[in-house]
């Protein structure tokens, strides 16, 4: 069985080496979806019975993990120098440094690797997380899959 939460963000980027707008600083409403597998619960008496995994749960881990470190953050690839400096400098400034450009195939990429071991099995149903959809806008998005 196939489970999915959707749970969105803010933050800022810029992909340093792109030849267009995407070059510059800004920002997105990214909404990222967390699908993952499962045997469905079948134990009387249990809050989960006749789930996967609460939704509730799945989304508390993502906000523990992911949402709430990102939202409201400017990412920033840590070869971006010129912008790492100018972040550094404004105090308190919410940053997260990325090691490859903050693309939306990377942050996929990096979101299910975040996440992957924080869903692994936590019901003893054989959860297992299946793949992360970002969308960068409504009509783009990149999905990170389990190999």
């Amino acid at each position: 069985m196939l489970i999915t939460r959707r749970l969105e963000f803010d933050a800022g980027h810029r992909i340093p080496d792109h030849q267009s707008q995407c070059r510059n600083l800004h920002g997105h409403r990214y909404a990222i979806e967390i699908t993952l597998s499962g045997e469905v619960i079948q134990r009387d008496g249990d809050a989960a019975n006749g789930m996967v995994m609460d939704f509730s749960d799945v989304k508390a881990l993502a906000k523990e993990h992911l949402v709430d470190v990102w939202d409201h953050a400017f990412l920033v690839y840590a070869g971006d120098t010129v912008v790492r400096q100018f972040l550094e400098s404004l105090p308190a400034h919410k940053t997260v440094v990325l090691d490859r450009p903050p693309t939306a195939e990377n942050l996929a990429q990096e979101a299910f690797r975040i996440l992957d071991q924080r869903y692994r099995d936590v019901y003893g149903n054989h959860l297992c997380l299946e793949r992360v959809r970002l969308f960068e806008t409504p009509n783009c998005w990149a999905d990170a899959l389990r190999a």
